[in-house]
């Protein structure tokens, strides 16, 4: 009716950040969607990948299991995740405060079905922020090739000491051919032009754009800032192989672990405890 106050069945009017909240909830799930799409930029068959993961934890996971996504950025993995599997929670972790606050906000609608904690991998403490969780299932997507040898290797014996029993590490990542072929290099990279080229004619954004978004709100731009700090002096990633992987894994303690998955110089790598 025309002239009727905006207040709550009360009388009381709304707060400020009651009005603003589904607008920054809507926001936020719209960010994870270009996320994604751009992303999937950057990796050809990101999307199957992501399908053989779930795939993999169909025959592994119990119906009612813990899934930790490590590095989980705003929550690509975790949301494909508790859409497939209604009884499954999830605990996303990740040291960047923009994305764990875009993927709480964009997952909401989760409730306590998911977690997202606050960790620093490069801190051996890590794991304290999971409490007592023990993951059934460790799932992470393009990040862990960000850690030197050294923190990546005592991250994997991080997760053998904290997964299950008869648990699972699932590893999406570019592992650069570093062996010596030329030939695996250059298709490799062409492959990545082509899915860059096709998907940016799509409309996809790459980073620079994505985050222009992204701290074009103001809840994620107050938050730029501290992230900054925090990754001010970190190192560009390294170079690490297949092998190294691989090996490293066993060497944490997992009783096997190899590839389950490739394209190119993409794989996935599974570990199980």
């Amino acid at each position: 009716m025309s002239g009727a106050s905006n207040t709550t069945a009360g009388g009381a009017a709304p707060s400020t950040s009651e009005l603003a909240q589904p607008s920054l909830v809507t926001r936020s799930r719209d960010l994870l969607t270009a996320w994604d799409a751009q992303q999937a930029a950057y990796i050809t068959g990101r999307e199957a990948r992501f399908t053989m993961m779930l795939d993999i934890l169909e025959h592994v996971l119990p119906p009612d299991g813990v899934v930790l996504d490590l590095a989980c950025g705003p929550g690509s993995i975790t949301a494909r995740v508790l859409d497939r599997f209604p009884d499954v929670t999830c605990i996303a972790a990740d040291y960047d405060p923009v994305l764990l606050e875009l993927g709480r906000n964009a997952l909401a609608h989760h409730g306590d079905r998911v977690r997202f904690v606050d960790v620093d991998l490069w801190d051996a403490e890590w794991t304290s922020a999971l409490g007592d969780a023990r993951p059934d299932a460790v799932l992470s997507s393009t990040a862990l090739h960000w850690l030197p040898a050294d923190v990546l290797a005592r991250v994997y014996g991080d997760l053998a000491a904290t997964v299950a029993p008869g648990g699972v590490v699932l590893n999406a990542d570019h592992l650069r051919h570093l062996d010596g072929r030329p030939l695996f290099e250059e298709l490799s990279r062409l492959d990545d032009e082509r899915t860059q080229q096709r998907d940016r004619a799509a409309g996809a954004k790459d980073w620079d754009g994505w985050w222009a978004d992204v701290t074009s709100v103001a809840e994620y731009a107050a938050l730029a800032v501290e992230r900054d700090r925090r990754f001010a002096h970190r190192p560009p990633n390294p170079e690490l192989s297949l092998t190294f992987h691989v090996e490293a894994l066993r060497m944490a303690g997992f009783a096997e672990a190899g590839p389950v998955w490739q394209h190119f110089d993409d794989y996935i790598v599974l570990a199980r405890r």
